[in-house]
């Protein structure tokens, strides 16, 4: 059995058919979360299409910017919450004595 996409398809069209926000904005929107997944295919037809619609490249490297900041923000945050979980999970698993004479070894 082919893959069928036509739900997503059909969710992608309803989130576009929103009056709440302007077609720049989702063009925006868009072109950030094209370049969070990785996908430089999908990311070059966001630029044409931003382009098209009359956004600059300045303001597009902006965006590239900001959402590259914000990602970065996330990737530490996330590594920090994982060694946190790390150092917990040692210390039950080790218990007290373990944990204390093993704390000056991590930072």
């Amino acid at each position: 059995m082919p893959y069928n996409d036509a739900m997503i398809a059909d969710n992608l069209r309803r989130a576009h058919d929103t009056s709440l926000l302007t077609d720049r904005e989702k063009h925006l929107v868009g072109l950030a979360v094209t370049m969070t997944r990785g996908c430089q295919v999908c990311t070059r037809n966001r630029i044409e299409k931003a382009r098209v619609a009359g956004i600059s490249d300045d303001v597009l490297n902006a965006l590239v910017n900001v959402t590259a900041a914000v990602n970065a923000g996330v990737t530490a945050a996330t590594a920090r919450e994982g060694f946190r979980m790390a150092d917990r999970a040692a210390e039950e698993a080790c218990g007290e004595l373990c944990a204390t004479e093993n704390s000056s070894n991590r930072h």
